[in-house]
């Protein structure tokens, strides 16, 4: 019977090990524009503060709750979406999430108040992101192995790009259909993240066939073996015995029977074995498919917090927790920022421009030091969040227009560096490897949702109490130090839990072999008994 096209064009891909490209190339691509149409969008929306403050006569920290809600909401429900995935697929959770993220937009224009923004915005539209944005880096992951980074680097520039042409572009729309009409069209932009998802196409690893025959047939010689050791066991002659040619004629009658009988029943299940063997040997063994992604739910939970109990994970979580407060205040405020120290309205909207082109950059490069380092990966990335610490603090000492075009440039690459590879980067040995990543994923950016949340309006409060701009990049510079600090501790911790596994392995087997050991020397020498016996035998004939 075939199989209908539809079924095989959107059905898994089968690979007898990770293709590293193949279909993958095709969820690169979905994920580039997955990118462009979540974190590409949401960091483009400071273009709409001004309009937003204005509107509804609300303050900075009112209405920076609309971004921060919709970003603890993108990161609060990553389990959620992790535990979908895993339950009904990739395709149709992004799907619904292109639904949701477009719907969310759409509404917000309609918004009376910056309370209904909340629920639109922040609530609809940060779910719809989610659902968007975590399976597909997932599943982009389970077709790289060695080209993983590069590969994630490069599909991740879509936000970057998006950066680049909706600032101006958003801007300049705005100053012709209103703020309320640009968030239409920019919903219906988001729409399109529903045709990409059809391009999820689940992967399947399909291993070698296992090589039956020379298993059964070692597995056949350990079975005789322990027969035969425990046939010698219950007769009473011993193999070493029978090796220095004295053999044991002081037996029992009643264990040459039971000998006999054993002998006997031995021979049969041999023949039968070897019978059974016959058709298993005639028949070209099954393939084993080993599936790697959400289609492996029959044998791994839906959602699996056994990560917790991983100090590497923790710490590499605290990290994500406080990176996060430097990874989305910057875009939404460097336009007022901008505006503050003397640069014209105008000018300061390409301010997120060259954050993003410099963020291209940023991700591209960081691909291919990572494709060549010998080192620990994690290292590199606690190099790119020292430095972008200090381009946050940089922040808050430059005044002239040029020295923020500087600042925006370096801000943008190091986030690049950092922004591209800190999710994929679980994938990694250093962190918890690939067999973890669908299910630590989700936590991890669950995480991360709370300074999500709280990154935003902490900014706007300091900007409210201060007048001053400047201060949100301090608040930013202060988490994304908190973080460096965090990163550092993966290292150790986790050579020190491989030590200590491998402590315990030693320990268990050393444990193993001196009960071996105390067994052996418990059994008695059959061959000192056979000699006491022939002993006995001869002073009772002397004394007859």
């Amino acid at each position: 019977m075939s199989t209908p096209n539809f079924q095989r064009c959107l059905g898994p891909n089968v690979y007898p090990g990770v293709p590293e490209g193949g279909w993958g190339w095709a969820v690169a691509a979905a994920f580039f524009w997955v990118e462009v149409c979540t974190y590409g969008t949401l960091k483009s929306l400071g273009v709409f503060l001004q309009d937003l403050m204005e509107e509804f006569g609300e303050s900075n920290s009112r209405v920076s709750w609309v971004f921060s809600i919709c970003v603890f909401i993108f990161s609060f429900t990553a389990p959620l979406s992790t535990m979908l995935s895993n339950r009904f697929g990739f395709r149709p959770v992004v799907m619904m999430g292109g639904v949701l993220m477009s719907l969310g937009t759409i509404t917000s224009s309609f918004s009376s108040s910056i309370n209904e923004m909340y629920i639109t915005m922040g609530i609809v539209s940060g779910l719809g992101y989610c659902f968007t944005f975590l399976p597909t880096i997932t599943i982009l992951a389970q077709y790289f192995s060695s080209r993983r980074a590069l590969v994630t680097s490069v599909a991740s520039s879509g936000e970057s790009f998006a950066m680049f042409a909706f600032a101006p572009a958003l801007s300049t729309l705005k100053e012709h259909i209103g703020w309320r009409y640009c968030l239409v069209v920019l919903g219906i932009f988001q729409a399109s993240a529903i045709g990409f998802g059809l391009l999820l196409r689940p992967i399947i690893i399909d291993t070698e066939p296992v090589k039956e025959g020379k298993e059964s047939e070692s597995l056949h010689f350990k079975q005789l073996q322990t027969a035969l050791e425990l046939e010698n066991e219950q007769t009473g002659i011993s193999i070493s015995s029978e090796d220095s040619g004295v053999t044991s004629l002081s037996t029992s009658n009643r264990d040459l029977r039971t000998a006999g009988a054993e002998n006997k029943a031995l021979m049969e299940w041999e023949v039968q074995d070897k019978q059974s063997m016959e058709p298993s040997l005639s028949t070209p063994p099954s393939p084993v498919k080993v599936e790697a992604g959400p289609l492996h739910a029959s044998s791994s939970k839906l959602l699996d917090f056994s990560v917790l109990k991983d100090g590497a994970f923790i710490w590499y979580s605290l990290f994500g927790l406080f990176a996060t407060l430097g990874f989305f205040a910057p875009q939404l405020y460097i336009i007022e920022l901008s505006k503050s120290r003397g640069v014209e309205p105008s000018w300061a909207t390409y301010m997120l421009s060259v954050m993003a082109v410099a963020e291209i950059f940023g991700r591209l490069s960081i691909g291919v030091v990572l494709n060549k380092v010998h080192c620990r990966k994690t290292l590199v990335l606690l190099g790119c969040v020292v430095l972008l610490c200090l381009v946050l603090v940089a922040f808050t000492i430059v005044w002239e227009f040029w020295g923020l075009v500087v600042c925006c440039s370096l801000y943008g690459y190091f986030l690049g560096t950092v922004g591209s590879i800190h999710v994929p980067m679980l994938a990694e040995e250093d962190v918890v490897g690939i067999q973890k990543m669908s299910s630590s994923v989700g936590v991890y950016i669950f995480i991360q949702s709370f300074a999500g949340l709280a990154g935003p309006p902490l900014g706007g409060v300091l900007v409210d109490v201060t007048q001053n701009y400047g201060a949100a990049f301090f608040s930013c510079a202060v988490g994304m130090g908190l973080s460096a600090i965090c990163l550092a501790l993966v290292g150790p911790t986790k050579s020190g839990m491989c030590q200590r596994q491998s402590r315990h392995e030693e320990a268990g087997r050393s444990a193993e072999e001196d009960e071996e050991m105390s067994e052996d020397s418990g059994q008695p020498d059959f061959l000192e008994v056979d000699m006491v016996r022939q002993a006995a035998d001869q002073d009772n004939l002397s004394v007859i």
